[in-house]
């Protein structure tokens, strides 16, 4: 399946638009050094009105929503320290934080994180969080389904645009850990 570049209007690969990005976003998709060409990484220029997956995928079309991702932040906490890591898991599905995440980070407890938190150490805005230029050091869990896929959407660290995304791209970026099961049915 190729990627599904013919919803949008407008479409280019991601290093012709750094412009249109975070400066995280921007400088992972500059110095970008995974198996999949930084070019094969694309931003689409979206109204932030439709950043929302449901109303994204109402204006754009339904079927996207199969090849949709979201990334959520979580903390996760034991013995007074506080961990943050992001999730990435189908647009179909939740993250499953009380379970899959709290085993894999040691916690004793994990919540996402507050908006406050997650746009504050990630640099991104509440609701264009994406995997692609979080700090280094932090685990970034991602559902086996969003690898197999072959593009994904996802937020290009704004509400307005996303970017589509190689699924084996997402196990290549720093940090990430491929799970089954972090994303389960809703």
């Amino acid at each position: 399946m190729d990627a599904p570049i013919g919803h949008f209007d407008t479409a280019h690969p991601a290093p012709d638009r750094l412009d249109e990005l975070t400066g995280p976003v921007a400088d992972a998709v500059r110095h970008w050094s995974g198996s999949v060409p930084a070019d094969e990484i694309v931003y689409v220029d979206t109204d932030p009105q439709w950043a929302d997956t449901a109303v994204f995928v109402e204006h754009y079309g339904r079927e996207l929503l199969e090849q949709s991702a979201n990334c959520v932040v979580v903390a996760a906490k034991r013995g007074g320290e506080t961990t943050l890591a992001a999730c990435v898991v189908l647009s179909t599905t939740r993250v499953d934080v009380n379970g899959v995440v709290r085993r894999r980070l040691g916690a004793r407890k994990a919540s996402f994180a507050s908006m406050d938190t997650a746009v504050g150490e990630t640099g991104m805005e509440y609701g264009g969080i994406t995997p692609v230029g979080l700090p280094a050091t932090w685990p970034v869990l991602v559902d086996s389904a969003v690898v197999d896929l072959p593009y994904v959407l996802v937020g290009s660290g704004r509400r307005r645009g996303k970017l589509l995304v190689p699924g084996k791209a997402f196990a290549e970026l720093p940090g990430a850990v491929v799970l089954e099961g972090l994303g389960v049915a809703v």
